[in-house]
């Protein structure tokens, strides 16, 4: 989901601390004995003991004619092997094996001399040392540090990222990033900063380069739209001159704000906004697969409308004094700037709407009760939603939504909130209509302020900067246009980037690291001990059934296929507003087509270039676009053990969420049943209830984490970094050790560790920590790292933290 300072010794030592030695592979200016931490001991270079190796030879190796050593030796493998056989038996090949002397009180070792024990005690003692030192040389041999470029480059990277000042199994976080955040100051116009946005911008630059690349032949006709699509966001002279025009222009046709008889509007208001408009005033309406019947598609609606991410903005005021005044003085901006009056009068307005927007959060239900979907899901007909809420004209509305489809009353439906739509239902009847009107003519305002001039920027930036403390700055509107780009046309965009980047045998590289990770995390499940037989039968079934897209999906490389997807989308050149507006009506075509098809594999909800990865419940599928393959997540000629602890967590990470609070609930064909004996699940409910615990006595700035909304990703993390470290280990065993890289004193376990850490080095704002904490289902990256080795054994193991220290607690939480 208190401990103390612990001491390190060098964990190449073996025996007696060795005098420093010269490693000649060390980096100069490097200190080839610096273990990496506090206090650290020194590396082996071990002078091998003055011994007459031929004595030692005469002991260890005698003739075959020495009665007393061949006794001896048969006598301990005996002892091992027939340990019931004391009274000296006689054996089935007739050779006795007699444990007494002749007198039957007096052992072996009573009958020797003082000399042979003696003699006895010295080869033992020589012995142990000429494998001490043995060991440390086949140690020092067998790891001399990589020095190709790729591994010095690392190196020196994952050097600067550390603070050698921080005990590791104090703090690991801050050991493994501190160097990061101090030389990594949150850029100008963002509120957070992490190898996440620095990869986001690596192929954001990228992205230009083929989008304003006008020389190269396009390979289909979609791809000259993604182009053209680019060019008029870019046309700010000619956005500049509209101004507000296209956004005004829809607020009329509507009937404008303040309606002074908006009574008989209210549902032919909703109807124009939805359907047409494709927004989500009240509730979200959409098509996905159904949860219980995964093969097929079906109409679903959610509870959804506040203009604020969460509604803890609208209930706890006071902690949120300053994001509600700047997010009132935003509305009134947004209002004034598309003709909504006076100043006081729009004020008066946009407070209106904002006192229904806290009524509407009153009503909304936390995430964190809507984790059980067995709970949540309600499958009923749309006839029957008229009952259900009856303020709405749902007939009408699912209709005009799915035209051309038809939709009759026996049309099944799955509602996720059922007790919303009610209140939902009773609020609309006696709220008054005419702020009921303004409310849904705000939501279309608040979206189409994004696509306007640079006033309307403005006044976003400004109520940003209050929200996420960000800093006000001209960021490049290239970025701005590559984003939307990507959001809007990104499988397009995908395909022109995946041809440009994406090594094709990456895929073939990642399909293997999936499959050992998936191994690892099936021979978790064979060791589980609080599981039943059927149920872990049932699990392993589900692990083997998962199905992983890598890269891309496979139609956007088919010229033919892409033009095919995006034949009814044309942009118009120099109107971006126009072409925004045109793709949310070819999104919703797409959505209504698709209600009547079953799911496809191909339709991804992440784009290739994105930085990021999820796995499906219903599809029981993993996705790892290419965006995500590549440094710090994956190189191919970095050593495996960053690899395994980069992107090898990522894959262990999104298997595991197959198993998590809300995936465990879905059976291997993606369908949403009870699979599990209640025996487990009541096993399974112990074990999260530990992380729950865990995350939740974690805070920041005072504010604590949210251990239940933050549950299954803090359940996929732990998981996800065993799965990994079990991969990893296997494949050392299967492939030998790899050089150790130079300079940073660090085993190939400890550089795993130190891999996955630095993979969320961050920094945010408080004020976006505090919008993290309400919003993220994921736990802060801070926690993400030590919340995880804090629970690993292995992490204590390699790092050699003390018990009781604060990475190695008493109590550490385990689900998979």
């Amino acid at each position: 989901m208190s401990r103390e300072e612990c001491g390190f010794t060098n964990p190449g030592a073996v025996g007696r601390p060795c005098n420093p030695g010269t490693d000649p592979h060390t980096l100069p200016g490097a200190s080839p004995l610096s273990p990496g931490f506090p206090g650290g001991g020194c590396g082996p270079t071990c002078p091998l003991p003055q011994v007459n190796w031929w004595l030692l030879a005469l002991w260890l190796w005698p003739p075959s004619n020495s009665p007393a050593m061949s006794t001896y030796k048969r006598a301990t493998l005996d002892e091992e092997e027939l340990v019931d056989s004391l009274e000296g038996e006689i054996y089935p090949n007739g050779v006795q094996v007699n444990f007494r002397g002749p007198g039957g009180s007096k052992g072996c070792w009573a009958q020797r001399t003082q000399v042979e024990k003696r003699l006895l005690a010295l080869v033992v003692v020589l012995f142990l040392g000429l494998l001490a030192c043995l060991s440390v040389l086949l140690f020092q041999y067998q790891t001399r540090p990589c020095l190709t470029e790729a591994c010095i480059s690392v190196s020196s990277s994952i050097l600067s990222s550390l603070d050698r000042t921080v005990d590791p199994c104090k703090d690991f976080f801050s050991y493994a990033c501190g160097g990061w955040i101090k030389s990594n100051p949150i850029p100008d116009g963002h509120s957070r900063w992490g190898t996440f946005n620095k990869l986001w911008e690596h192929n954001q630059a990228a992205l230009k380069i083929l989008l304003e690349n006008t020389t190269a032949p396009a390979l289909s006709e979609a791809e000259r739209k993604v182009q053209r699509y680019y060019r008029s966001c870019m046309n700010e002279s000619r956005i500049e001159e509209l101004q507000a025009k296209p956004l005004v222009d829809q607020v009329q046709k509507l009937g404008g704000w303040n309606v002074s008889d908006a009574s008989d509007s209210f549902n032919q208001t909703l109807l124009e906004l939805v359907a047409r408009h494709h927004l989500t005033p009240f509730f979200s309406i959409y098509v996905s697969a159904d949860s219980k019947n995964s093969s097929s598609n079906i109409i679903q609606i959610d509870q959804s409308g506040l203009g604020l991410p969460s509604r803890d903005y609208y209930l706890n005021k006071t902690q949120n004094e300053k994001v509600l005044a700047a997010y009132l003085n935003f509305m009134v901006q947004l209002g004034l700037l598309v003709g909504g009056g006076e100043e006081a009068a729009t004020r008066q307005q946009m407070q209106e709407i904002l006192d229904f927007e806290t009524t509407l959060a009153n009503i909304t239900t936390p995430q964190e009760k809507r984790r059980d979907e067995e709970v949540i899901y309600h499958k009923i007909t749309a006839g029957e939603l008229k009952d259900l809420a009856p303020a709405i004209e749902w007939m009408a509305l699912l209709k005009e939504i799915f035209y051309p489809v038809e939709i009759n009353e026996s049309e099944p439906v799955v509602v996720y909130a059922k007790e919303y739509l009610e209140r939902i239902s009773l609020l609309i009847l006696n709220a008054d209509k005419r702020v009921l009107r303004n409310y849904m003519i705000w939501h279309l305002v608040r979206k189409g302020a994004s696509f306007l001039d640079q006033r309307f920027q403005d006044a976003e930036e400004k109520f940003l900067e209050v929200m996420y403390g960000s800093k006000k700055t001209c960021v490049p509107r290239w970025k701005y246009c590559i984003s939307d780009t990507d959001n809007s046309l990104g499988f397009v965009l995908g395909a022109m980037f995946v041809r440009a980047t994406f090594a094709e045998d990456s895929k073939a590289i990642a399909e293997k690291m999936i499959l050992e990770i998936k191994m690892a995390l099936e021979e978790s499940l064979a060791s589980l001990r609080w599981m039943d037989e059927e149920t872990r039968r049932s699990a392993r079934e589900k692990a083997d059934a998962i199905y992983d897209m890598i890269g891309y999906p496979k139609f956007i490389l088919d010229p033919k296929e892409l033009d095919r997807v995006f034949h009814d989308y044309e942009p118009v050149p120099d109107l971006y507003y126009e072409n925004v507006m045109q793709f949310f009506n070819f999104s919703a075509r797409v959505a209504a087509d698709q209600l009547r098809k079953p799911p496809n594999r191909d339709q991804w909800s992440m784009t290739p270039p994105t930085v990021n990865a999820y796995y499906s419940p219903t599809k029981n599928e993993v996705i790892f676009p290419a965006g995500i393959l590549q440094a710090p997540f994956y190189t191919r000629n970095y050593p495996k053990a960053l690899n395994f602890g980069g992107i090898g967590v990522v894959v262990g990470h999104e298997l595991t969420h197959a198993f998590d609070d809300q995936g465990r609930e879905y059976d291997k064909d993606g369908n949403l049943r009870p699979w599990w004996k209640n025996s487990s699940v009541d096993a399974f409910k112990q074990h999260t209830e530990c992380l729950v615990e865990q995350y939740g006595n974690y805070s920041i700035n005072g504010e604590a984490v949210n251990g239940k909304h933050t549950l299954g990703e803090n359940i996929a993390d732990n998981g996800g970094l065993k799965a990994a470290y079990r991969a990893y280990r296997n494949w050392v065993k299967k492939n030998g050790e790899e050089p150790p890289l130079p300079a940073l004193g660090l085993t190939n376990e400890q550089l795993f560790f130190v891999g996955f850490a630095q993979v969320w080095c961050s920094v945010r704002t408080p004020e976006s920590s505090h919008e993290g904490l309400i919003t993220d289902s994921h736990s802060p990256s801070r926690f993400r790292v030590i919340g995880t080795v804090s629970n690993s054994r292995d992490f204590s193991k390699h790092f050699q933290c003390k018990p009781g220290s604060p990475m190695n607690p008493p109590q550490k939480c385990e689900v998979w």
